[in-house]
């Protein structure tokens, strides 16, 4: 077996289990993974120097393909009623079956933290089937000084082999893509497909296993700090800003997408960014934009002019699930230790397609816990013939596919950090206002910029505010710089029979979500709950 690069010899591949390679390639830096990438049609480089790559039938997460291992480590320690299960018999022949898949191949390894506060991080290995997938993981996650990688024995290690096909009678899965995940042994399986972005998510599922036994809370959010040492956390799914938001001029981004919070305070997970790049532009996100157009980034499914390499971010045609992956440093203003304080602001965005919820409401820590839980947003209907109604999205702890354990779990550890650091928690809509989708429009930038710029800078606090009468949380009454009437989204729709129609069926939505967790909470949280009578009248 050929090896290049720089590992530890006293923890290699044959160690794990692998026989028979052809070459290893240690912990390559991006020319080497370029050229590898390119020399065996991986990728292509577009005009501004960027890898691009196609991942083929999956350019998503396939969640109902991922299963972890139900045994005397997990059986009381995972959330079984979110996780589907396979033995550790399955998994053992799943293993031995990737050992021998991997037969006569060459394979790409990374050796790297995830997380930057050296108390609680993992050192993980990665290895990789194709080039392009190494360098993308090696961007995202946090790479080790080169004196430590002589020493180097991962914590947790990852295969992740593209042209493995799994089999479901023998292996216990449900088709040939496969993400298998065996905590006992630290083991993460990933097959069948070639979005890199199942690799990234299988480190953050394992934190999100680890760390609350540690009392560190993981969390699928954004993080940025002021220049007083302010920190922020921002929650929010897909397509409600999260990325777009903490990437603030005036102040230093943490991270885009994950992090975790314990008695250090905040830290990433990570060391680079996965933003979404569909009608990227200059003019709306320009940082994230400058980025994505640079030797060393990652773009996935992103279309080009065959002839020029040159991108165009608005078109959508091979998925709307485009991607940038690119390292924090591309960010101007970004944190070199990817560390700061104790948070001072909580921000939960919504993107509300109903158009009911206020642009901003502040929450109490059992309303916070109550919206952590619910994880609500909401997607256009658009994309399905025949549907024109918004549809609601309840992702509990904003990250329901990555949660081993108890919901519940995670709700409680983030309530006790805000009480004990004193939080001020938000709840922002990014959505619609002036209607539902199709009848509204989106809410103006420059609103959510000044109103959470408030929140931050601690001004927001000493405004009025009123109880808003379907959830019950608090709502400035008057801003400084934002129109009276979009504070109260009643003032802005037309039909103000239509607009308390449409606010009961989602407060009703929240409580049918909800009844799954009233009996793991306590009374104020289930009395955070938007008003019953609403919803029955």
């Amino acid at each position: 077996m050929k090896e290049t690069g720089v590992r530890n010899g006293a923890f290699g591949a044959d160690k794990f289990g692998f026989k028979h390679l052809d070459a290893v390639n240690w912990n390559l830096g991006t020319p080497a993974l370029y050229e590898y990438a390119l020399r065996h049609g991986e990728a292509t480089v577009t005009a501004d120097g960027a890898l691009c790559a196609e991942t083929g039938v999956f350019t998503g997460r396939s969640p109902k393909d991922k299963f972890t291992v139900r045994d005397a480590t997990t059986e009381n320690t995972v959330w079984w009623g979110g996780n589907q299960s396979i033995t550790s018999g399955q998994f053992q022949a799943l293993y031995e079956d990737f050992l021998r898949h991997a037969e006569g191949m060459t394979l790409f390894a990374q050796d790297l933290y995830g997380g930057a506060d050296p108390a609680v991080r993992i050192r993980t290995r990665v290895y990789t089937e194709l080039a392009w997938h190494s360098l993308f993981i090696r961007t995202l996650l946090i790479r080790p000084a080169m004196s430590e990688l002589s020493d180097f024995v991962p914590d947790l290690t990852i295969v992740d082999l593209p042209s493995f096909r799994a089999d479901p009678e023998r292996h216990g899965v449900r088709s040939e893509n496969v993400v298998a995940i065996d905590f006992a042994r630290r083991i993460v399986l990933i097959g069948g497909s070639q979005y890199a972005g199942e690799i990234k998510k299988s480190v953050f599922t394992t934190l999100n296993y680890y760390l609350p036994a540690q009392g560190v809370m993981p969390m699928h959010c954004s993080a940025n700090v002021g220049p007083e040492g302010d920190a922020a956390i921002f929650f929010g799914l897909s397509g409600t800003g999260k990325t777009t938001l903490s990437a603030d001029p005036g102040r230093t981004l943490i991270g885009d997408d994950e992090h975790g919070w314990g008695d250090n305070g905040i830290f990433n997970f990570e060391g680079g960014c996965y933003a979404k790049c569909i009608k990227l532009s200059a003019e709306a996100e320009p940082a994230i934009y400058a980025a994505s157009r640079r030797f060393g980034t990652v773009l996935e499914n992103v279309v080009f002019d065959p002839h020029s390499r040159e991108v165009d971010f608005d078109d959508g045609s091979r998925t709307e699930n485009t991607r940038s992956a690119y390292p924090l440093d591309f960010i101007p203003n970004a944190s070199p230790t990817g560390r700061a304080g104790q948070p001072r602001n909580l921000v939960m965005l919504a993107a509300d397609a109903f158009g009911v919820l206020p642009p901003i409401a502040r929450l109490t820590p059992a309303q916070a816990m109550y919206h952590f839980l619910s994880g609500y947003t909401a997607k256009v209907a658009g994309t399905e013939r025949g549907v024109t109604e918004p549809l609601p999205e309840f992702s509990t702890c904003f990250g329901a596919p990555f949660l081993p354990r108890d919901p519940s779990e995670y709700g409680n550890l983030l309530r006790q950090l805000i009480a004990r650091h004193e939080v001020d928690c938000w709840l922002v809509n990014t959505g619609w206002t002036g209607g539902k989708y199709g009848v509204g429009s989106r809410m103006p930038i420059r609103v959510t910029r000044t109103l959470l710029t408030g929140a931050l800078n601690g001004s927001l606090r000493n405004v009025a505010f009123r109880a808003d009468p379907y959830f019950g949380f608090a709502v400035p009454t008057a801003v400084p710089g934002v129109p009276d009437e979009i504070l109260d989204p009643v003032n802005t729709w037309s039909d103000k029979a239509d607009f308390d129609q449409t606010a009961r069926r989602l407060v009703a939505m929240f409580q049918k979500n909800f009844a799954r967790f009233e009996g793991k909470v306590d009374p104020e949280v289930r009395a955070a709950a938007p008003e019953i009578r609403l919803a029955a009248e």
